[in-house]
């Protein structure tokens, strides 16, 4: 026996051997034999011929990468075309053995070895279930003999008989809490394994200490590996998903992840807490010895990565309106949390779960280990690459986003104190390393959009005032000041020297300025200079004219203005200083010729522009030793996105009142609206009329509206009476009159002391004040994000497609008809 077992340096404990791969040619040939011949036989192999299909699992034991390589993709769709039923019974009897083996409770190696070949096998060819639509009920179809029970019975009555989905998904359950197969076992000596199965309280068994659960169970990397081939089956059972267009009915839930999420899944609980805690608990640089992951193998990485993707695929709620009752049902009864949290459907008890956290500790722990993940790829060492990298943040990212917005008591917790910054670099780290790789858009949107949500709360705004002192590498400005300046630096970098197809991107980056701005207490002079150079190349005559919604970019910036200047002028002394400067701007925004022979003009000159270089900052950068944002690799694969809404469909509007509280103002705004309010909700009713426009036209082009195209106008041109119907509203007021009044001042104190240096102007500034001079300050309005069917389906398809790029080993979906989204290359 000594012979075919190897030490695992990974496991630090003595006595601690694996058994060696038996994948050896004998084996694989056996296997391939098997394969050819049902493939090959053209009558129905009979489903009590157990000789013939315990090859495929009883002889021997076959890696996951040689399933892959000995069952060929055309050789499941010739049986799948032509041996239908030889198809039908292999996934039958494949999913007997496995419910056989769960319910003996797996007290031997090999009925441990059936499982896995079971599993791996499944894991194979459901693909190709999934994408041909009339195999597609198959696992739905209830299999004679199937007791409800999920046991597989000849016996049994035909009324009880259960779809054989329902059987493999309780089965992969149960087996996910199988002693001394993926869990520990309490009883030494236990004769009676199935007796045990039976009995089992999994909530004993859960698999690493956090939320609900004191204990931690010792590691044990085997039980890793077994947990995570199963969690990778589950995976592609949810995975039918990606096989439905986009245009398919969004409403339909997906029954599989419906059936595993619901009651009659007796695991649901202690299986939802396994996955969150193991996530929450990973700690990838360990015990913090220099080139460790280049020394052992880390198991419990590739486990963390399957819950991290399981949990994200369960989480998924199917309509915005569901989210947004949940949290208005725990806004009103925080004691009472919802019995419901869906209203189609059965409940989805993950999501229930995740809803239901509310202990302060709960909330810690799961807040520490997304900022410890999240921030693993910032971490700083003297020795290059000698600290373990970890690739899983986007699904970090997804699964963040989910816990925000199902639960508002954790999205709370996030913005009370100023764990929140712990949070926010990494994402913005993320958003300025993959500005410029086409590949990674998708992180774009959903780092932006977890911003988006947390702007829409004053906390956040509030927390942004703090020194921002970490020298994380980034090829920016250098600056000195506070997280309100990194953010402002980075999402300037993001808008000028970003790819094209982030375009869509810059009226959500603007509305989180606008949001966080009335809180900002004091902008360093590099953020300030930003801000006015992004208000200088938006304001271009050409650039206005080129699209019927790149005007609303200007009301944006001129919104953070007008918010500083009445809310935080004191120590915003920068800021006034570069308004100052650059008061030519404002002057020529307000004097823009409006006439029909001016904007002919313009649009000749127009055409001798290029593309988005027009933004590029003339500014010589001091940037950082770090290396500059690269562009994706050639061939680099990558996954289309649905089309994200308009600014004004993925928010709501809230003014801000005296006590702080906020109102919800109505969608629509009457055009009589005194001038300064229908300044800003004007802004929001061209975003309106534009976001139709755009929509009109990408379902006329194509049945699949994609990212892909930035340019949404359709033989549009600009003409006197649109340019008069927003110029007319520019809320300029505040700023004029700040012009007009320390302009002046400024002048005549360099006249008067021959001022050359500008810091006795900012002294100047920094003690002046505006009290009695400006007009009322306007109400403080915040666009919080608004959950709708639009974001929920580009959701689902940024979802799977990280999940389809991440399993490349093995490539579970490669090659298959997925019809979700599109696989291209860069």
């Amino acid at each position: 026996m000594r012979g075919n077992y190897q030490q695992d340096p990974q496991v630090g404990g003595r006595g601690c051997w694996k058994p060696k791969k038996m994948g050896n040619a004998d084996t694989k040939l056996h296997f391939r034999k098997a394969v050819i011949q049902l493939t090959t036989k053209t009558q129905p192999v009979e489903a009590t011929d157990n000789v013939f299909w315990d090859q495929f699992w009883a002889e021997c034991s076959i890696a996951v990468q040689d399933v892959f390589a000995l069952v060929p993709a055309a050789e499941i769709r010739a049986v799948r075309e032509e041996s239908p039923s030889n198809l039908a019974t292999l996934c039958y009897k494949a999913v007997e053995r496995l419910v056989q083996c769960a319910n003996s409770g797996c007290p031997s190696e090999k009925e441990r070895q059936i499982v896995l070949n079971c599993t791996r096998l499944l894991t194979r060819i459901l693909p190709y279930i999934f994408e041909d639509a009339d195999w597609r009920g198959f696992f739905w179809s209830t299999i004679p003999g199937t007791k409800k029970s999920g046991s597989l019975d000849e016996g049994a009555d035909e009324n009880e008989a259960r779809p054989l989905a329902e059987s493999l998904l309780l089965t992969i359950a149960d087996l996910l809490f199988c002693p001394d197969f993926t869990v520990q076992s309490h009883k030494k000596n236990n004769p009676d394994a199935s007796e045990e199965m039976r009995s089992i309280d999994s909530c004993e068994y859960i698999w690493e200490a956090g939320v609900g659960f004191a204990q931690s169970p010792p590691l044990n990397y085997i039980h890793d590996l077994n947990r995570t081939e199963l969690l990778k089956l589950l995976l592609t059972c949810f995975s039918e998903a990606m096989y439905l267009s986009p245009l398919s009915d969004s409403q339909v839930l997906n029954p599989w992840v419906s059936f595993f999420c619901s009651a009659e899944n007796r695991h649901a609980l202690p299986l939802f807490t396994s996955l969150l805690n193991v996530v929450c608990s990973y700690d990838p640089v360990g015990y913090g010895i220099p080139y460790n992951h280049l020394l052992f193998s880390d198991y419990r990485e590739q486990l963390v990565e399957q819950a991290l993707q399981v949990l994200i695929v369960t989480l998924e709620h199917e309509t915005g309106s569901a989210v947004s009752a949940a949290l208005q049902a725990l806004d009103s009864s925080s004691s009472n949390p919802p019995e419901e949290l869906e209203p189609a459907g059965p409940d989805n008890l993950f999501v229930n779960y995740l809803s239901r956290i509310h202990r302060e500790e709960d909330l810690s722990f799961v807040l520490r280990g997304f900022a410890q993940l999240l921030n693993n790829p910032l971490i700083q060492t003297y020795l290059p690459r000698s600290t373990k990298k970890i690739h899983f943040h986007q699904e970090l990212l997804i699964l963040f986003w989910k816990c925000c917005d199902f639960n508002k008591k954790f999205l709370f917790f996030v913005l009370k104190s100023s764990d929140v910054l712990e949070m926010l670099v990494p994402i913005l780290f993320y958003l300025n390393d993959a500005r410029a790789d086409q590949s990674r858009v998708g992180l774009m949107h959903i780092g932006v959009f977890i911003l988006l949500l947390l702007s829409g709360e004053r906390n956040f705004g509030v927390r942004l005032n703090k020194p921002y002192t970490l020298r994380v590498p980034m090829d920016i400005s250098v600056f000195t000041g506070t997280h309100a300046d990194l953010l402002i630096v980075i999402f300037h970098k993001i808008i000028t020297c970003g790819h094209q197809r982030l375009h869509p991107l810059f009226d959500c980056l603007l509305t989180i300025i606008v949001n966080i701005s009335p809180y900002l207490k004091s902008l360093s002079m590099v953020a300030a200079n930003k801000l006015l150079h992004l208000l200088e190349a938006f304001s271009m005559p050409w650039y206005l004219l080129s699209a019927p919604q790149n005007h609303n970019l200007v009301f944006f910036l001129l919104e953070v203005f007008n918010n500083i200047i009445q809310y935080q002028f004191d120590g915003n002394f920068n800021l006034v200083y570069a308004i100052i400067r650059k008061r030519n701007v404002f002057h020529q925004l307000a004097n823009l010729p409006t006439d029909e022979g001016s904007i002919q003009k313009t649009l000749q000159k127009k055409k001798k522009k290029s593309g988005i270089s027009r933004l590029n900052s003339t500014d010589v950068e001091s940037m950082e030793s770090s290396r500059p944002a690269a562009p994706a690799e050639p061939g680099t694969l990558k996954a289309t996105l649905e089309a994200t809404p308009g600014i004004d469909k993925i928010t709501e509007k809230s003014q801000v009142s005296e006590d702080g509280t906020m109102i919800a103002l109505p969608r629509s705004s009457s055009p009589a609206t005194p001038p300064h309010r229908g300044a800003i909700n004007g802004a929001s009713d061209t975003e309106s009329n534009s976001e139709r426009d755009h929509e009109v036209f990408t379902r006329s082009q194509t049945s699949r509206s994609r990212m892909s195209s930035v340019s949404s106008t359709v033989a549009w041109t600009a003409n006197s009476d649109w340019m008069l119907s927003w110029k007319s509203r520019l809320p300029l007021q505040t700023i004029m009159r700040l012009l007009q009044v320390l302009v002046p001042q400024v002048e005549k104190i360099c006249i008067d002391k021959g001022l050359t240096d500008e810091s006795e102007i900012l002294r100047f500034l920094q003690h002046g004040t505006l009290v009695g001079l400006l007009p009322v300050p306007h109400p403080i309005l915040i666009r919080k994000y608004q959950a709708n069917s639009g974001t929920a389906m580009w959701f689902r398809t940024y979802m799977w497609g990280v999940i389809y790029l991440r399993n490349v080993d093995p490539p579970i979906w490669y090659d298959t008809d997925i019809r979700l989204f599109e696989i291209q290359r860069i």
